[in-house]
């Protein structure tokens, strides 16, 4: 009798057949079966988080290697992407009356945590980040309010606490935020300027006193089945001094298949925190432990100069770029500076000139022991940069399918929001080929941002990544860190 053959024997073309009838969460738990389905399936990531613009707010994942899209769950409308990383979604959820909260979503395992209120108008947040895989007790996470101001809450707060605002140059504001381990958040802004965030150790328990902390429990859920359409807001008990009146709303069905579904609304009187943008001074206890900011450039306590931060002729490059990002990669820091506006010939003040195309992107890598400590590169080593509302991800991109190395990936684009990719080489910006997203109804969509299942995997683990790049891990590892430090000791 033949004996019975191994799972991890099955014919590459069979498994790739049962993947693409397989969603994105089982899919990527079939790759992580054995090294031979590792090698056989495509990795899913990175792809781009696309949204159809209808009224149920429902994402998928257009990945780039595996050319395919993967469904996501749906989401009820009024929602706003603010941030992704790890699988997560940072969303800000419009609520009747104006009012606005915050909710980290992993749209795979249909997990929510609704966060403490932040205290503050939420149309001046533009960027949330957070700590990998978070948990109702164990989260920290940062935005930027305004244009000068940190807001950041941990696990166990009773409410968001905002900072101070940023010490900045006249005319400059905060523009992007990275979140790294140890609860470190790199802040840049318009001009090129890199603050540190250092957040508070988390807490890994809830509050002794219960009536001073949020909700361990959502008052709400942004969840939506896809075959219903049921919205249940109910009332958060936060502040017992204040009334406001909500709006409940239910659909039996889907409404866009019968417009002559009853519309039912409930008016309740509970109670509501008001969302105003009040001194931060007069709010009294939050929970959250004190956090730190700090320039990156702080010797002498000097106001921040382009002059001495960036080597010619990039101190007068920074101020024609507007859209800054930052990004580590192999251990260092990065900028990536991207021209959104019409081509530009600049004048320098030693004499020539310097042309910046229109989306034009300069990399730049952070040399601590140098003056000026930013340098623009001409190669990434085979590394691809992945910028945009998401939290940054540096990825070896040579040898894997669908993308390209020394490339920056980005999303833009004229007219309407895609994914781009700007080659180092050619020094061009493309419409990078992502796979369509289905759309049975007609609505148009929109790319919110790069989605990653995990921002910090390393893909060297079997046999077949390693013919792929070469042995060079995918994503940034602590002994290259190390390696990048000793090699700057001795430069």
């Amino acid at each position: 009798m033949a004996p019975f053959r191994r799972w991890a024997d099955l014919p590459p073309d069979l498994l790739c057949r049962i993947g693409d009838r397989l969603d994105l969460k089982w899919y990527a738990s079939a790759r992580g079966a054995c090294t031979a389905w590792r090698c056989a399936l495509a990795p899913p990531s990175p792809a781009l988080l696309v949204v159809a613009d209808d009224a149920r707010w429902c994402p998928a994942a257009a990945s780039l290697p595996t050319r395919r899209s993967f469904e996501l769950t749906a989401i009820v409308s009024g929602s706003r992407c603010v941030g992704s990383s790890n699988g997560w979604l940072a969303l800000s959820v419009a609520l009747f009356g104006g009012q606005t909260v915050f909710v980290l979503l992993n749209p795979i395992a249909a997990v929510e945590i609704v966060l403490p209120p932040l205290i503050y108008e939420s149309r001046w947040v533009s960027k949330v980040v957070f700590t990998p895989s978070p948990t109702k007790e164990d989260f920290a996470a940062a935005a930027i309010c305004d244009i000068d101001r940190i807001a950041y809450v941990t696990a166990g707060a009773r409410r968001w606490a905002v900072m101070e605002p940023v010490r900045l140059t006249c005319g400059d504001q905060l523009t992007d935020v990275v979140y790294t381990d140890k609860g470190k958040v790199y802040c840049l802004t318009r001009c090129g300027d890199v603050h540190l965030l250092r957040l508070p150790e988390r807490r890994r328990r809830k509050p002794a006193n219960a009536n001073e902390a949020g909700p361990s429990e959502p008052e709400f859920s942004v969840l939506q089945p896809p075959a219903e359409r049921t919205v249940n807001f109910r009332a958060m008990r936060w502040n017992q001094n204040r009334n406001f009146r909500m709006m409940r709303y239910e659909h039996a069905r889907p409404r866009e298949n019968d417009p002559n579904v009853p519309l039912r609304i409930t008016f309740c009187t509970e109670t509501y925190i008001p969302y105003n943008r009040p001194h931060p001074g007069s709010q009294g206890p939050d929970l959250n432990a004190p956090a730190t900011v700090e320039p990156l450039l702080s010797e002498a306590n000097l106001p921040f100069s382009p002059a001495t931060a960036f080597a010619p002729p990039y101190d007068t490059v920074s101020a024609f770029t507007s859209a800054k990002n930052l990004v580590f990669c192999e251990g260092s820091l990065y900028q990536v500076w991207r021209n959104a506006s019409c081509t530009v010939t600049l004048q320098l003040p030693g004499g020539g000139q310097r042309r910046v195309a229109e989306n034009e992107i300069l990399v730049l890598r952070y040399y601590p022991r140098r003056q000026p400590c930013w340098d623009v590169v001409k190669d990434l080593g085979g590394y691809s940069l992945f910028v945009g509302r998401n939290n940054a991800v540096s990825m070896y991109a040579e040898g894997i399918h669908g993308l390209r190395g020394n490339c920056v990936y980005w999303i833009g684009g004229r007219g309407r929001d895609q994914g781009m990719v700007f080659d180092m080489q050619t020094g061009r910006s493309a419409p990078c080929q992502a796979p369509q997203v289905g759309n049975p109804h007609g609505y148009p969509h929109s790319t919110i941002c790069w989605y990653f299942l995990s921002d910090l995997v390393n893909n060297n683990s079997s046999s077949c990544s390693t013919s792929n790049n070469g042995g060079r891990r995918v994503y940034q590892t602590r002994a290259r860190a190390r390696a990048d430090l000793i090699q700057d000791v001795e430069d």
